[in-house]
């Protein structure tokens, strides 16, 4: 079964990748969390907990705003890392992830 990240930035400014079943099964969600662990310190992005724990949540919201609207719209290589990455982790069919109100659904 696929399952769907739409990545919003806005409005009419959301970005829909399609994680296929082989796409999600070479990932565990170890390897998913470390990617968007990575990420998360090659972007420099700042902690939105003040405590310093940063939660997968987190991740996935800071990577994807610091990451920038221009990777998603382009729909290349790291915008289906990030989906692939953030549906594993998640176990979802859906995922809405929205920047711009900074949740994740």
């Amino acid at each position: 079964m696929s399952q769907h990240v739409t990545v919003s930035f806005g409005a009419e400014r959301e970005y829909e990748i399609t994680v296929h079943d082989k796409e999600a099964d070479a990932l565990t969600r170890d390897q998913a969390r470390a990617w968007l662990s990575r990420e998360f310190e090659a972007l420099e992005c700042t902690p939105s907990n003040p405590m310093g724990k940063i939660l997968v949540l987190d991740m996935i919201l800071n990577v994807a705003k610091y990451g920038g609207e221009d990777r998603f719209k382009e729909g290349g290589e790291w915008a289906r890392q990030f989906a692939a990455a953030t549906a594993v982790a998640l176990g979802r069919g859906a995922i809405r992830v929205d920047v711009a109100s900074f949740t994740v659904g």
